[in-house]
Order: C-alpha cells, then sequence, then structure tokens
C-alpha cells in the first residue's frame, strides 16, 4: 500500500493555498496518495484528527500548512515524516523524496 500524505491547512491560509496549486501533483507524482483535511472541513477532519494529535498533541509547533507522511491512516498508522510551513516546489519534492527514500531503506 502506498504511504499517505495528509495535509493539514485551513480555508483562511494563504500559503496552504498556494502550496495547493502543487503539493498534491508532487505527492501523487512520487507514488503516494494525497488528502487534503481542511480544519473547516468537520467530518473529514475528525476522521484523521487523532494522527495529527499523535504528532501535535496540543497543537503546538504545528506549521500552516502541516503534513504528516503516514502509513496504513485508516488503521494502526505510523507517521514517518513530516513538511510543515510553505516550501517552495522544488524544495518540497527533495524533502518529501528524502522521506520517502529513508522509509523504501528500512
Amino acid at each position: 500500500m502506498p504511504l499517505t500524505i495528509i495535509k493539514f491547512s485551513s480555508e483562511d491560509c494563504g500559503t496552504c493555498h498556494r502550496m495547493s496549486h502543487y503539493d498534491s501533483l508532487v505527492s501523487e507524482e512520487l507514488g503516494c496518495l494525497f488528502i487534503n483535511v481542511m480544519l473547516q472541513d468537520t467530518e473529514n477532519y475528525r476522521k484523521y484528527r487523532r494522527i495529527l494529535l499523535a504528532q501535535y498533541p496540543n497543537k503546538e509547533g504545528m506549521g500552516w500548512p502541516t503534513y504528516l507522511i503516514v502509513n496504513n491512516p485508516e488503521k494502526e498508522f505510523t507517521i514517518l515524516g513530516e513538511l510543515k510551513g510553505g516550501i517552495p516546489k522544488g524544495d518540497f519534492r527533495t524533502k518529501l523524496l528524502n522521506i520517502l527514500d529513508n522509509y523504501n531503506k528500512s
């Protein structure tokens, strides 16, 4: 099963919006599933909240957006890495590739 990138973002976040022009495309090009979780989408947020809180129990230190790279998000998940804040497209791809390479080596 491919790894999943879960993006936690907000409708009123300009950086989140700018990154939406390429984040899902890059994720899918690298063979990952991509899930966009807007905090305003209560139903979807509730579904993935447990994953966010596993990394940020009180949400301190989160970036906007926060991307969590996980396996098995629907069941017993493991967080394999994260990216947060505004990241240019090339850097986003490189950082994501590094996380994926480390996972594939293990």
